[in-house]
């Protein structure tokens, strides 16, 4: 008894020195030039000789849930564990707007299922932009992306807010010279792609490897199909109404991953229109008022709803439908409903809006590999 008292109290006595100990700010990192080994604390004044740096780079493999397809990985971009660390760091980093204020995720938030819980996005300078900020989950699996669909890939996507006028308000050059004048980010490049100078096209590469690991598959539906947990009665309910004419959901948001990569007008407004969507890219006419469809993943998350984040719950959502919605030119022939509505009951629109609860995944939207 006396051995063990003795030893309970060394550690008491250890650990309240160790509260005592001043922080040594410095250089933690042993690849650096300036590596300091007495530094208790990260100041980002590492300094690396990326002559030396070796490059192996250590490849990861998407697994795609076994009800979505296979992911497809462009040639030029294959996903390392490298590439996946730098593009988080530049998701989070204000480094890339005109006056460091701003990152990309500050219009993606990962507790919105990275969208924006602001109706119009906020740009460095307080203006505000005339959509709300496209979810990113999943994005892997888009074939478009962008509410008009006017950027195809991934590392297409990521060019635009940098220059966005609105959004980052920035220039790739004056981009590129900030982070080659960063030591650490000199250093995370060539560790991921073996460069000397930093660009552009290496910046939204690294994003986009990051962005498709946003992959949100572990929801309450999820688990229901794979046989770990049922659906309430209202639920259920909610599922068949979504599946079947009498909801006319599944047409637009269809499969597991609840979208179809297609445009649509979904009676939203009579013409004229304030927002052109999808015509604004292809110049036609008969696409004026189209927009991507969104998934529904994490939806209970991802408010305001549609293109200007106009509908501010689910609940408002389904009213917009069940009351008929607005005809136009362009209206999609899926809306068989349009004018008269879905008429569905105050019951059967609470058991809809439950059903859509269920593709929510909260694994994901506290995942810490998301986080800086």
């Amino acid at each position: 008894m006396k051995k063990r008292a003795y030893l309970l109290l060394l550690v008491v006595f250890i650990l309240s020195c160790k509260k005592d100990l001043p922080i040594i700010e410095g250089c933690t990192n042993q690849n650096a030039l300036n590596y300091n080994s007495s530094a208790t604390y990260n100041d980002g004044s590492c300094i690396f000789d990326t002559c030396i740096i070796s490059y192996n780079p250590t490849p990861y493999t998407i697994v795609s849930p076994s009800s979505f397809p296979t992911m497809f990985i462009p040639e030029n971009n294959p996903m390392t564990v490298e590439g996946i660390a730098l593009g988080k760091k530049l998701f989070h980093d204000k480094i890339l707007s005109g006056d460091g204020t701003q990152s990309c995720a500050s219009c993606h938030l990962q507790i919105a299922g990275f969208s924006d819980t602001n109706r119009f996005s906020k740009g460095i300078d307080g203006l505000f932009g005339d959509r709300n900020a496209s979810t990113i989950i999943n994005a892997g699996w888009n074939t478009s992306n962008f509410w008009d669909g006017r950027a195809v890939t991934l590392e297409d996507q990521a060019f635009d807010p940098v220059v966005n006028p609105i959004e980052m308000n920035n220039t790739w050059h004056n981009v590129e010279n900030t982070l080659n004048a960063n030591a650490t980010y000199k250093y995370l490049f060539k560790k991921a792609f073996n460069i000397d100078d930093i660009d552009s096209t290496h910046v939204v590469m690294a994003i986009a490897q990051f962005e498709r690991t946003l992959i949100s598959a572990n929801s309450r539906y999820d688990k229901y199909f794979r046989q770990e947990v049922q659906f309430t009665p209202s639920e259920l309910n909610g599922y068949v109404i979504f599946n079947t004419e009498q909801g006319d959901c599944f047409h637009c948001h269809s499969t597991d991953m609840f979208i179809d990569n297609l445009f649509h007008n979904n009676g939203l407004d009579a013409e004229p229109f304030l927002d052109l969507g999808l015509a604004k890219v292809t110049g036609l006419s008969s696409d004026n008022g189209k927009f991507k469809t969104p998934t529904l993943r994490n939806i209970e998350f991802s408010f305001p709803y549609m293109h200007d984040g106009r509908f501010t719950t689910l609940e408002q959502v389904v009213e917009h439908y069940n009351s008929g919605g607005h005809f136009s030119s362009t209206v999609d022939p899926l809306m068989k409903k349009l004018g008269v509505g879905l008429q569905l009951t105050n019951q059967q629109k609470q058991d809809l809006v439950a059903f859509l609860k269920t593709l929510s995944d909260t694994d994901f939207i506290t995942n810490p590999d998301f986080t800086p």
